[in-house]
């Protein structure tokens, strides 16, 4: 029995790709809002206005949400490599959105309550002054929004045959007798095939003899002389996840190189839920800010005093929509559910596949982009706990990896 984890990932850094990068854009929309926040303040009570006293105030609600936001951020940055948090700091942008959702709920409670108190006990509205404030507060939230979806796109790099990544990492440079060699596999918009060069001097075909070595199966690959290096002249077949075993000097000489096929790791993993808080908490409030212009404009022009509590009760549910897919997203993750049960069964599949069987899998997200896994394997060969990191090495998203091999 052997038990072990991926080599070299014992830092527990699992922030995400723009941890800092969000972080910055936090901090600059928490100035532009207090900026605004106490202009309407300050401007609402010289010039005697209740109503822009009244989004001032309110703004300062999602202020105190951004502040939360960036305060998660900097904690988790400082703290990356605390040795008291077990897996790191990555989730704590999670437990951040998760409260950010709760204070939204809140929000949408407030505003649902009141508009319902006014269709009960009707309040004067001023059309005239309510409006250019609600048209200021759109205009800002706007260019929060702007602000703070700037690079917030998590994607995959996925590309080539089948949607997978084929990057650097299929690239391998050999030191050999014959000198430095190189091994790839060439699929720049052309079937994929394994090229061998040698910088200087060309290689010739009878010198270099190639075998691929899949699930415990040799197959000899012919190799044809090119401008330069020696191609495969059959297609390499996917996916990409094989040994080769390269002899020169008539086998003499022999080598092995493991090729492992990576694949993108999904949005949801990526998805950084501290910053789509922040974006919620802004776009709620430009939702608002636009539900109230539409229903005061015409409320104004056709004299229904109804419209402003009916815009502000469609605002509310809007916003306690965003407010659940919030709270079951971010839960989800503090709760370490599963975070993609396909990549689950593509992984059960990678380890089955050579006829050993995975007894136990537990997955989940440790940080955007960042997930963990620990797994149990009976086998009934020689293998330990390396060979099968390497097989789930093409598994991009895995960055904490933990192997249990029980030995029948």
């Amino acid at each position: 029995m052997a038990a072990d984890s991926v080599p070299g990932v014992h830092t527990h850094i699992f922030l995400g790709q723009g941890h800092e990068k969000n972080e910055r854009r936090t901090w600059m929309v928490i100035a532009l809002c207090a900026f605004m926040m106490v202009a309407e303040i300050v401007g609402g009570l010289l010039f005697g206005s209740i109503a822009l006293v009244a989004d001032g105030l309110h703004m300062s609600t999602h202020a105190s949400a951004l502040l939360l936001a960036a305060l998660a951020y900097r904690y988790a940055r400082r703290h990356a490599e605390d040795a008291r948090f077990s897996f790191g700091t990555g989730k704590l942008g999670d437990l951040a959105g998760f409260t950010s959702a709760i204070v939204l709920a809140m929000i949408a409670v407030l505003i649902g309550y009141e508009a319902i108190t006014r269709f009960i006990w009707p309040v004067a509205v001023h059309f005239g002054e309510a409006i250019p404030i609600a048209a200021l507060g759109l205009a800002v939230n706007v260019l929060s929004v702007v602000l703070l979806s700037a690079g917030d796109h998590p994607h995959g790099h996925a590309h080539g045959h089948g949607g997978h990544d084929h990057d650097d990492d299929q690239a391998h440079l050999l030191q050999t007798s014959a000198g430095p060699l190189t091994l790839e596999i060439f699929e720049d918009g052309v079937p994929p095939r394994l090229r061998l060069f040698r910088a200087g001097k060309d290689l010739a075909a009878d010198d270099v003899s190639i075998e691929l070595l899949r699930a415990g199966a040799a197959q000899a690959v012919p190799l044809a002389a090119r401008a330069g290096y020696l191609e495969s002249i059959d297609e390499i077949p996917e996916p990409h996840a094989f040994t080769v075993r390269l002899a020169l000097h008539c086998g003499i000489e022999s080598h092995e190189i493991a090729f492992a096929e990576h694949e993108a790791a999904p949005a949801s993993t990526q998805r950084d839920n501290n910053i789509r808080a922040a974006i919620i908490h802004v776009l709620a409030d430009a939702a608002v800010s636009l539900l109230v212009i539409v229903g005061l404009s015409i409320g104004w022009y056709f004299g229904w005093t109804f419209m402003d509590p009916t815009v502000g009760l469609i605002g509310a549910v809007v916003i306690a929509a965003w407010s659940y897919s919030l709270i079951r997203d971010t839960g989800a993750i503090l709760l370490d559910m599963n975070p993609d049960r396909g990549m689950a069964e593509r992984m059960r599949a990678v380890i089955e596949a050579d006829g050993d069987r995975l007894t136990d899998l537990h997955l989940w997200r440790l940080g955007p982009g960042h997930l963990g896994a620990i797994l149990s394997v009976a086998t009934r060969r020689p293998r330990g706990a390396e060979y099968y990191q390497s097989l789930l090495r093409r598994f991009r998203a895995l960055s904490h990896v933990t192997v249990q091999v029980q030995h029948q």
